[in-house]
């Protein structure tokens, strides 16, 4: 079965895992998903990723990508909120002098730009526009 829309379901899967307690999750691979599961891990949302290689053996049959969730001492998730905003049916794009924050910079808006995925930090600092995936904080 196919998905049509791979980010929104990834993102999906890992707000569900964190609201049930969970202390991993595999998503399906796709390129947009693992920059945007990578940019994850460097800002502190996630502890780890690893892509699961394709695996007739282990009965994998596609690529997947292992996400290892975060939490605090006391047992919260460290992700508070995980918001897709650019959909099929509605692209979202941003210009490099108007990029969003989220939550006063305590969060992060991720962006498709030309020069690859990133947050809205370094798309400011590289003066570049582009897609406005989702925002976490």
């Amino acid at each position: 079965m196919s998905v049509s829309d791979p980010i929104a379901d990834a993102l999906t899967k890992i707000r569900n895992a964190y609201r049930a307690g969970h202390t991993q999750v595999i998503v399906n691979h796709n390129g947009l998903v693992e920059s945007i599961v990578k940019i994850l891990a460097n800002e502190n949302f996630v502890n780890s990723m690893q892509v699961l290689e394709r695996d007739p053996v282990a009965k994998i049959n596609y690529k997947r990508i292992l996400v290892i969730l975060r939490y605090t001492n006391s047992g919260d998730p460290v992700m508070q909120g995980l918001v897709r905003v650019s959909k099929p049916g509605r692209r979202v794009y941003v210009k490099a002098d108007n990029l969003p924050s989220v939550y006063n910079n305590t969060g992060c808006a991720v962006i498709s730009t030309s020069n690859g995925v990133m947050v809205d930090r370094d798309a400011r600092l590289q003066k570049v526009g582009g897609e406005y995936v989702c925002r976490v904080w």
